[in-house]
């Protein structure tokens, strides 16, 4: 089966490049009609990813950096890893409360090996 010149120059122009041996392969499997569609699929994901990769945002976010370098400067007497808030609390007493009970845990396997075993 020969490729029409229709399908090769639609391959170079968007591959910019000469159709490889393996592509020329596959093509030659597939219907003409289906190698067509395939091409239009193929233009239309370039062209998304062109719009996903550029540098304007759709949605502008708010620029937060100014607002916590003001709240993480201020001198108030808090420990910087608290002065996000309640989650930072929340996180830190979690974070107390499993590394008390690991410690705790790693004392209590220690003892139990430590200490022989009574036979029965």
């Amino acid at each position: 089966m020969r490729l029409s010149p229709l399908i090769v120059r639609q391959t170079r122009l968007e591959q910019k490049k000469e159709v490889t041996f393996l592509s020329v392969l596959v093509l030659e499997r597939l219907p003409e009609g289906e190698i067509i569609t395939m091409f239009r699929h193929l233009r239309s994901l370039q062209q998304v990813s062109r719009r996903t990769l550029s540098s304007s945002a759709r949605r502008p976010l708010e620029n937060k950096v100014p607002h916590k370098q003001k709240l993480f400067q201020e001198d108030n007497g808090m420990p910087v890893h608290l002065k996000g808030g309640t989650t930072d609390a929340l996180l830190y007493r979690a974070t107390m409360a499993l590394t008390v009970f690991g410690c705790g845990y790693v004392l209590y396997s220690l003892i139990d090996a430590a200490l022989p075993k009574k036979k029965n």
